[in-house]
């Protein structure tokens, strides 16, 4: 079974939620999970699968505990090759284009250096959902199955 980091970036404790309802699914199927809420690049070398689960803020910026990984990331390249993740991003459709994009950043950044998508980027509306967790999951259970067919 897999070990999974998951990285959350949060402003109002949305993303929480939402890290540690996929981590308990991930680990009731068995798979090793660490949900930390200060992530930090070296967290790359340790997770077989990365799952980032993210708010955005200000005018679609990473909230400040993510930001750091996500400077860090293009001299991580190397260890992301083919590295499984997903994206999980928490937004508010008013703010137009700014909309999930802290999420999108993340998403953009871990394919580009070579990264393996297992799922496509899930957003998640405030608008659409009080509790963000609600609108996760039938993401959540299809990223736990696609964990699964890897072993």
């Amino acid at each position: 079974m897999a070990s999974i980091k998951v990285l959350v970036g949060s402003v109002y404790g949305g993303s929480v939620e939402v890290a540690e309802m996929a981590a308990a699914a991930a680990l009731k199927a068995g798979h090793q999970v660490e949900v930390t809420e200060t992530p930090h690049s070296g967290l790359l070398d340790e997770a077989d699968s990365l799952l980032v689960v993210t708010s955005t803020t200000g005018s679609g910026e990473l909230p400040e505990d993510l930001l750091p990984v996500y400077q860090d990331l293009d001299s991580q390249a190397a260890k992301l090759v083919n590295k499984p993740f997903a994206v999980i991003a928490l937004g508010d459709s008013s703010y137009g284009d700014s909309f999930c994009a802290a999420g999108k950043l993340m998403d953009e950044k871990l394919a580009d250096l070579g990264g393996q998508q297992l799922l496509p980027l899930l957003t998640i509306d405030a608008l659409q959902y009080f509790q963000a967790g609600d609108g996760a999951e039938d993401w959540i259970a299809a990223w736990v199955a696609k964990l699964n067919e890897r072993g």
